[in-house]
């Protein structure tokens, strides 16, 4: 049976996402517009098998989900075209040894994959063999069970039997979350941190004694008492404010066949996604990472003062540089979902009573 408890013990079995062919951009008329879409397609799937293959190094066994080149397959209200399943992570969490599956949103009043989960038709040819694969050895529920909707990976961060829960608002102290959580899943002990979004973009644990962040989540001393903390304060999104404020603005017109010749999209496109495609190498560190094993830690680009502290804790970074994660508004940790590692249930903190 596939667990996970603590996000730092061995890999075994990793969901990597999958993005739409180059072919799929061929309802495009404007040629140039869809070379800059191709382009960036044929780069993230490359990306996409470095990371592979540096996981099968490690014997990590990877799933990933399907995919037709039918866009018509992916139209949703509006006309507009649903992204590609890039992000695991917010659809997905191994808690233990029960996997949580989040489908569609107008799907019908969902309880489990097994007995109630009507999902659609997309959602089905997408993630089915996943899921398929997974249910093999484990119970498979949708991740609208109480307590723990809306939350995902991306706001989950699993320490044994700390459960670090990241807030959607800043300031926001999500009590009757935590008190749903504890009530629904007593084996843990559930705690708030305020990030302001997904806590993976905000900070990384990489081993017990370690933390990677972007700022001081109130904090690290109450939380993580006597670990080390490399700060890393404007790094990450904070460095491309204004491209994502405009793709933001955008509203996914991108997605949109016949859009090629509104002047806002041609705007978008000759303004950054031109622009983009080179600007991708930018170094700036991303926290998203993805921890194979205590020693061994996989991360965008390199950062002296990150990987210092790596040195000091004996970790090995490899480097798999996503060159599109703004674009695809996602880092390693997202393009993932950890489903087994091995380990067992630790308390970090005994001192702290269930």
């Amino acid at each position: 049976m596939y667990s996970v408890y603590q996000h730092w013990d061995p890999l075994r079995v990793c969901i990597v996402g999958r993005s739409y062919a180059p072919e799929f951009y061929g309802f495009i008329k404007d040629q140039h517009v869809r070379r800059i879409f191709e382009q960036i397609a044929e780069e993230t799937e490359e990306d996409y098998q470095k990371l592979i293959q540096l996981l099968q190094k490690f014997n990590v066994e990877v799933l990933r989900p399907e995919l037709t080149d039918d866009y018509e397959f992916y139209r949703i209200n509006g006309g507009r075209i649903a992204p590609p399943p890039m992000l695991p992570r917010d659809h997905s969490i191994m808690l233990g040894n029960t996997f949580y599956f989040r489908t569609s949103p107008n799907t019908v009043n969902p309880d489990s994959w097994d007995d109630s989960l009507v999902p659609l038709a997309s959602d089905l040819a997408t993630w089915g063999g996943v899921l398929d694969r997974i249910r093999q050895t484990n119970p498979v529920y949708n991740i609208g069970r109480p307590g723990l909707h809306p939350a995902n990976s991306a706001t989950i961060t699993r320490i044994g039997r700390d459960v670090y829960v990241g807030t959607w608002q800043s300031g926001d102290t999500q009590e009757e979350r935590i008190a749903a959580l504890t009530k629904s899943y007593p084996e843990y002990r559930w705690h708030n941190v305020d990030t302001g979004g997904h806590s993976d973009g905000v900070f990384c644990p990489v081993k017990p004694g370690l933390i990677v962040s972007l700022r001081d989540v109130p904090t690290y001393t109450e939380t993580f008492p006597e670990w080390e903390v490399v700060y890393l304060p404007g790094q990450s999104w904070d460095m491309v404010k204004p491209f994502m404020e405009l793709k933001k603005k955008n509203q996914g017109k991108w997605w949109v066949p016949g859009q090629e010749l509104n002047n806002e999209f041609t705007e978008f496109v000759e303004s950054w996604l031109d622009h983009w495609v080179g600007y991708v190498e930018e170094t700036v560190f991303d926290v998203n990472m993805l921890v194979i094993d205590e020693k061994n830690v996989i991360c965008n680009n390199y950062n002296q003062q990150v990987f210092d502290a790596f040195d000091r804790h004996r970790i090995t970074a490899h480097v798999v540089n996503f060159r599109h994660r703004y674009f695809w508004d996602s880092g390693l940790h997202c393009i993932t979902s950890d489903v087994a590692r091995e380990g067992t249930l630790q308390d970090y903190f005994p001192e702290r009573f269930i």
